[in-house]
Parts: structure tokens; sequence; C-alpha cells
């Protein structure tokens, strides 16, 4: 049975044009036409200037800073495109704002990345394709299907290429809950992990104890999902510094980086960071230390996987 539309057709919000315009080219297509505004009092405002009538519709749309403007964007897009009898409809998040909150960690809090997913259910979308979300656990909020793609292979071959396939390599996970991720790319390195064990005593704030594993002169790289305000990839570079590694990198899919985050990172003794452009970089953010690789490619194969009706799983290996 034929689930897809009768053709494919992207389309985006204002969080990250030039990434959907990125995935558009590599899959072969123009951009949809369509315009996302707001009224004077704030109100936004969606027009779809051509027909998506049975057709495969992806909105690409990061949820990041402004996060509440871009949800409540992709949320009125996917409406209008249910409205105009669209055949299919995949929310595209390259970045799922909200991840974090995914959990009771004290009382009374809410599990508002379990709301965004009913909302995202609720406005229309028929299936959720993403990267790297905080939690993996969050797949199960949705009651619709969810794409579910990696980071790290994109990482681990820029440090391939980069010749970090060597012994003197070692992956290291700033917590506890980031070690199946070291893992993946230490793998695929053939690298020894760590492990940097750290308090949190309040959000935002990281304190770091100590190194567990061998890290003395060696290359230490530090492997994370996201960087917010740099505080624990910050501290945990010194820390490995101060337990004699010889140089700390790190990496992560995706490069929140707000507050103080650029200025850390700059006056630390990281001397390069990866990230990838699933959340967009100000020009006034972008440092020398730095380094930006595209996801582009893989959404784009994914898109094609999905449309045609092929198993996505191949590009999560």
């Amino acid at each position: 049975m034929i689930t897809h539309g009768t053709s494919i057709k992207i389309f985006t919000g204002n969080s990250n044009p030039k990434l959907a315009e990125d995935i558009a080219k590599h899959v072969g297509i123009p951009m949809g036409n369509s315009d996302v505004a707001t009224f004077s009092d704030g109100e936004i405002s969606v027009n779809i200037y051509e027909t998506v009538r049975g057709a495969d519709v992806f909105v690409i749309q990061s949820t990041c800073s402004p996060v509440n403007d871009n949800l409540m964007e992709m949320l009125i897009m996917i409406d209008a495109f249910k409205r105009a009898s669209a055949g299919r409809i995949t929310a595209v998040i390259p970045y799922y704002g909200y991840a974090r909150q995914d959990r009771k960690a004290k009382a009374r809090d809410p599990i508002t990345s379990k709301l965004v997913a009913d909302l995202i259910t609720t406005a229309g979308a028929d299936r959720v394709l993403t990267m790297d979300l905080h939690a993996a656990q969050i797949q199960g909020f949705f009651s619709i299907p969810v794409d579910h793609l990696l980071g790290v292979p994109i990482l681990a071959q820029h440090y391939l290429e980069r010749g970090f396939e060597e012994d003197n390599v070692v992956i290291v996970s700033p917590d506890i809950g980031s070690v199946t991720r070291a893992r993946n790319i230490a793998n695929r390195l053939n690298a020894p992990i760590a492990i940097v064990d750290k308090r949190r005593p309040r959000a935002n704030v990281a304190e770091v104890m100590n190194i567990i594993g061998d890290v003395k002169g060696k290359i230490a790289l530090l492997v994370d999902d996201m960087i917010d305000t740099g505080g624990t990839l910050v501290q945990g570079a010194q820390a490995l510094i101060d337990n004699g590694a010889k140089e700390v990198y790190a990496c992560a899919t995706h490069g929140v980086l707000s507050g103080p985050a650029i200025e850390r990172i700059q006056n630390s003794p990281i001397k390069e960071l990866v990230i990838t452009d699933t959340i967009p970089l100000p020009p006034e953010k972008q440092i020398d230390k730095i380094r930006i690789l595209s996801v582009a490619p893989v959404f784009a194969e994914a898109i094609d996987r999905i449309y045609e009706d092929l198993p996505v799983s191949t590009l999560f290996e």
C-alpha cells in the first residue's frame, strides 16, 4: 500500500531557512512557496502560495531560540497544511526544544517535552523526523511514528578524516548520561572512553568532581548532544587538562550556545569545538574555535526514504 503523498514538498518557517534550503537542494526540489510573518499585535501569520493537496509535505523547523515563536510557527504551518488537504505531513525538527524537561525532577515539575509532542500531534503531523533528542525515550511521548537520526556518524567521520583514529585519543563523556553517545563515537574511532563525574546543584550550573578513566598524555575529545551555556563543557575541559590531558577537543550535535557560552569557549582550553547546523549560529557567535558541519545530506536522505517508503534505520548505523 502506498502511504506517501503524490509529490514531495518542503516548507520552512523562520528558525533555520538556510538548512531547509540546503536540504531541498540535496533532495533536488525547490523550496515550497510560503511566507511566515507576524501581525502588528505579534500573532503569527502563515501564507501558503501553492497547492499541497495530496502532497507529502515536510515542514522543516528547529524549535530553537526564540523557542516559543518557532514552535508556534511550526504548529500553525502544520495546521494550515492539514486544512489544505496535504496527503501526509512530516514535522522535520532538527533540534527539538524543551527536550530537557522530559521527567519530573522534583515535585510539581511539568513534563514539557511530552506537552510539545502532544501539540505537534494535535496540530496534524503524521510523523516526526528529528536528530539527537536529549533523551531517546522522548520518542515514546509521540503517538505517531518518529524517525530519530543520530549526529554521531557525522561527527565521527569528521574526526576520522582528521586522523583521530590513534592510540593517544580518548573519548570523554561529560556526564554519566552521555556514556552511550561517547561509546558510539569511541567505537567508530577505535578509542577508549573516560567519564567526567560532576554534580549539578541547579540548572545551568555544573561542578566538575573527577575523571573516571585514563587521560594523561592523551588527546581528549569531549562528546555531548548539546551545548547550552557551556559551563559543563568548559569545566570538563579544564578538569581534563588538570588531570594531564595533552589537548582537549569537543563536539556536539546541537550548538544552543546561549548566555556566556561563546566567551567561556573562547577563554577555555578547548582547541576546537565542532557542532552541526541544526541550530543556526549568528555571525556574532562565530569564532575561530567553532567549526560547523552540515546535517542537510542526512536529512535529505531521510526525507527521500520516508517518501519512497524505504527503511530509515540504515542512516542510524
